[in-house]
């Protein structure tokens, strides 16, 4: 997919990096399903799970979202900075990205592994806000050893085998 940007509600929020948005026209919506570029939350069984989706939730749902979608991942998800309008300016202008503000509430780590598909700009603002929710101690921060989501995955995936005797 080119680089593309659209004009949607926010209808679903899967977990606290996956959404649903709702695109189009009357009577010509399609359903997309759209993952924050830039960030990694804890999956909903993981511990910050659903405070994760509840955060994302709060940023963004039933609200008018732009999409800056850059491609497709192998989920056929768009991947997609979602930029929404303030709490405090709800029918202003859509100047919040849901991603920076997940990592800056300590809701999400800054997915390092895809840094390369963001500006240097974006980058630098990512990687301070995560410094900042560390030294803050806030959210998944709070806990002495946070299980980025990637390690948790990893490790549930894993098939114990039994000690031979």
């Amino acid at each position: 997919m080119l680089a593309t940007t659209l004009l949607c509600l926010i209808v679903g929020i899967s977990d606290g990096d996956t959404l649903t948005a709702r695109c189009g026209k009357a009577g010509q919506y399609e359903q997309v399903k759209v993952r924050l570029q830039g960030i990694d939350a804890p999956e909903r069984k993981q511990p910050f799970g659903e405070r994760a989706w509840q955060a994302l939730a709060e940023l963004t749902f039933q609200k008018e979202a732009e999409l800056r979608c850059t491609k497709t991942d192998r989920y056929k998800r768009q991947v997609c900075s979602v930029w929404v309008a303030p709490a405090s300016a709800p029918s202003g202008p859509r100047t919040l990205d849901a991603g920076l503000a997940m990592v800056t509430q300590g809701m999400a780590w800054w997915y390092r592994a895809y840094a390369g598909e963001q500006s240097s700009q974006e980058r630098g603002q990512y990687e301070f806000a995560e410094q900042e929710a560390k030294a803050r101690k806030i959210g998944l921060w709070r806990d002495p050893e946070p299980i980025a989501p990637w390690d948790w995955r990893k490790a549930k995936h894993s098939i114990a085998l039994p000690e031979r005797v």
